[in-house]
């Protein structure tokens, strides 16, 4: 067993999340501190630069210069870390280990036979020599490698998690950026995909027409009115019919269709949206009796009401009601992961990404 910190920077721009777990890649003994650090409105200034950049690259011709970006992600990280070290008691056990996921500023799936790519900025080696302890890294470009998506990639912790609790056929949701599921049934392997846009949509729709980076508990979506006309132009992307396991960018899908309604009609629409998308997501894996909900869009009571109603055969609860902690499972994920790479396991499975054999991902800066 080792003490492991994992690191997690989603697409929301909005923070680091670190966790500290003991585990061996296969179990987990313990659960340590966590904490979040908060971008300032600078350093999301940076990073949301360093996206817009890189969707303009498309991975095409000269990659643009990320230095600003992993300045800011370096430092925050390195505080994150410390942040963990100084909640643990100094008699604790050393931390042996550093799970990195990095930000990722582009992804492109895979699409008519081509291998996918994508790009988690972060400085991995440097983060390494900063804090004294090996890192692991690059997580996703191995699987893409073996005609995976890359993506995503916490459903092998989600069963050892479920494993740990004793639960049986569930569905593991998580809701950043963008949702994505885990299937879990007894005696098969995970199925896993992304279903959609989750936050993402929702965000950059307060950001566009408020000072707030969010709709705070789903406030704005409650007071409006879906707009039934927009809601169809949304559902009729090309993402939605493809067969899993697939994955998307963040940025894959745009505001244009709500832009033109009111500020809590917009919220409302593009809300009721991320509720339909994942309840035909997990309808497509049977319909489970019991979804747990992890990621910041649980703490949106307004979508979590949507995804209700439109679940209504359905347990959908917050992955508290088991004891899991909802704002450090990415985090703890990597954490897992990064375990897991140091002995040769799997962080991927045809089954959750595609890839065309199990893959162990990732690389490691001493």
């Amino acid at each position: 067993m080792k003490r492991v910190i994992g690191l997690m920077s989603g697409t929301s721009l909005d923070g680091v999340d670190a966790a500290l777990i003991e585990t061996d890649g296969e179990d987990i003994r313990a659960y340590g501190a966590g904490t979040e650090i908060s971008y300032t409105a600078e350093d999301r200034s940076i990073l949301q630069d360093a996206v817009d950049r890189a969707l303009d690259w498309g991975f095409e011709g000269d990659q643009p210069d990320f230095t600003a970006a992993e300045d800011v992600l370096t430092r925050t990280h390195i505080a994150a870390v410390r942040a963990v070290l100084e909640s643990e008691s100094l008699s604790a056990p050393p931390v042996e280990l550093i799970g990195f996921h990095g930000q990722t500023v582009l992804h492109k799936a895979p699409k008519d036979g081509q291998a996918g790519q994508t790009l988690q900025i972060g400085d991995g080696e440097a983060l390494a020599q900063a804090l004294g302890m090996p890192v692991v890294y690059d997580f996703r470009s191995a699987d893409m490698q073996m005609g995976g998506q890359g993506a995503p990639l916490a459903p092998l912790y989600h069963r050892a998690l479920a494993n740990k609790a004793g639960l049986g056929d569930i569905a593991v949701l998580n809701l950043g950026g963008v949702a994505n599921v885990t299937w879990l049934e007894d005696g098969q392997d995970p199925i896993a995909f992304d279903t959609g846009p989750a936050n993402g949509l929702i965000d950059a729709w307060c950001q566009e027409l408020t000072d707030k980076s969010h709709d705070e508990g789903g406030k704005l979506a409650c007071a409006g009115a879906v707009d039934l006309d927009v809601l169809a132009q949304l559902m009729s992307h090309e993402f939605f019919p493809k067969a899993a396991p697939k994955s998307l960018d963040r940025w894959d899908f745009s505001l244009a269709p709500v832009r033109g309604l009111s500020l809590e009609d917009g919220a409302a629409t593009l809300t009721r949206f991320t509720a339909r998308t994942v309840a035909d997501a997990v309808r497509m894996l049977g319909e489970p009796s019991r979804v747990l909900v992890t990621g910041g869009g649980r703490h949106n009571a307004t979508l979590m009401g949507m995804l209700e109603e439109e679940l209504p055969r359905v347990q959908v609860e917050p992955v508290e009601a088991v004891g899991w902690r909802g704002d450090y499972i990415e985090a703890e994920a990597f954490a897992w992961l990064a375990a897991r790479f140091e002995r040769g396991l799997p962080t991927s499975l045809p089954s959750t990404t595609g890839a065309s054999e199990p893959v162990c991902g990732g690389r490691r800066a001493s």
